[in-house]
């Protein structure tokens, strides 16, 4: 399966069980340039606005490559998946997608 986010491909070979969906971690410590970023800082430029990137074979509502948004009170759980940061999250815990 391949992904199209920011303008390049993401293979992903993880399948979440159920009705969870991998997201992009959204929060940052450094910008694409190198710039490391206080915690204040990082705080403000996280978004709830994300791709999917892989959806649970339960998911009824969001599918691969949809934005969505999440509720920003969710508790995600940070998971590491081909040396890369994502967030996992069930699917009750997103507000709506575009």
């Amino acid at each position: 399966m391949f992904i199209y986010l920011h303008k390049k491909y993401i293979d992903m070979n993880f399948k979440p069980n159920g009705n969870w969906v991998v997201l992009p971690d959204p929060s940052k410590k450094k910008t694409d340039s190198g710039i490391i970023l206080d915690d204040k800082t990082a705080k403000s430029i996280t978004t709830n606005i994300l791709e999917v990137l892989a959806a649970g074979p339960q998911c009824g509502f969001a599918k691969v490559g949809e934005t969505v948004m999440v509720d920003p009170r969710a508790e995600a759980m940070i998971v590491h998946i081909d040396e890369k940061q994502y967030i996992m999250i069930s699917e009750h815990q997103l507000l709506g997608k575009w």
